[in-house]
């Protein structure tokens, strides 16, 4: 898919952008992590102050879709479901969507992934986050936002080339020749911890990537430093041969947003991830020394 949008935007770009009618901010700050994490804290964070007019986006009621078996953690939504939601956000076709979170651009970048696969190539992340748009003196909102609804996208889909939907899809892609990035801290990966899900370890004939490596004092990295990087995890080879995963297909999205900026589009989301693909106890698990 083609870039007609640059993926990222800076504070005094988006303070500009955030006077237009035709641009929406969303907020996507929550917190992910082990032992019962508090997911409505983002929320009650958005509720207190955020870059003016942003709707709230919630990881798991918004950007997520049902359970199932093999779906993983964060499901991927329906279409249906999330053109609806968009529309409840006053976003549609014409809409230039700006997104941020606390920082590091994870969920900001999840949903910046789910717009882009639903075909929408007018969206945004803020490098660097709510942390930088305070450091910069933006200027802040407070309480709930509620805009005019739009019209909800006709006949939306998901764009096909844009995920692997299932464990048998990742099978295929890898029985290919295909290349598989996790961009899992390494500990985990390795399996000397795993804090979430029930096995540890990693889908034999991945490489490893914490997606943390994108960033450097918060904000990403140049883009020439990501192309070279990503570069040599491609091997010469072209993005469209690259499948990217994590523990549940929302900080893998931080490797595409990086892969976007750093002029490499074209790889895949594992939309599953180790949480689909260890649902199944028979499948196959590798483990590294630590």
């Amino acid at each position: 898919m083609s870039i007609e949008w640059t993926p990222l935007v800076d504070v005094p770009a988006l303070i500009d952008l955030s006077r237009r009618a035709d641009v929406r901010v969303v907020d996507c700050r929550f917190t992910l992590s082990a032992g019962g994490a508090d997911a409505g804290a983002g929320e009650r964070a958005w509720r207190a102050a955020h870059v003016p007019g942003a709707v709230y986006a919630h990881l798991e009621r918004d950007l997520s879709g049902p359970s199932g078996a093999g779906l993983g953690r964060h499901p991927w939504p329906h279409a249906d479901a999330f053109a609806a939601t968009l529309a409840r956000w006053g976003i549609d076709r014409g809409t230039r969507v700006v997104a941020y979170d606390d920082g590091d651009g994870a969920f900001a970048a999840r949903l910046w992934w789910l717009l882009r696969c639903l075909g929408h190539a007018q969206v945004e992340v803020l490098d660097g986050g709510w942390a930088q748009w305070l450091a910069r003196s933006g200027p802040v909102e407070h309480g709930a936002v509620a805009p005019d609804p739009a019209a909800p996208m006709s006949d939306p889909a998901f764009d096909a080339a844009c995920l692997l939907r299932d464990a048998e899809a990742l099978q295929r892609h890898l029985d290919a020749g295909g290349l598989l990035l996790d961009a899992r801290a390494a500990a985990r990966f390795r399996g000397d911890v795993e804090p979430l899900d029930p096995r540890a370890g990693h889908v034999p004939g991945a490489v490893n990537r914490p997606y943390a490596d994108n960033l450097a004092d918060g904000r990403f990295k140049p883009a020439a430093v990501l192309a070279a990087e990503f570069d040599a995890v491609l091997g010469g080879r072209p993005p469209s041969d690259l499948a990217v995963m994590c523990g549940s297909g929302v900080t893998a999205c931080h490797h595409l947003l990086a892969m976007a900026h750093a002029g490499r589009p074209g790889a895949r989301l594992f939309a599953p991830s180790w949480s689909g693909w260890v649902d199944d106890p028979a499948r196959a698990v590798a483990t590294s020394p630590g």
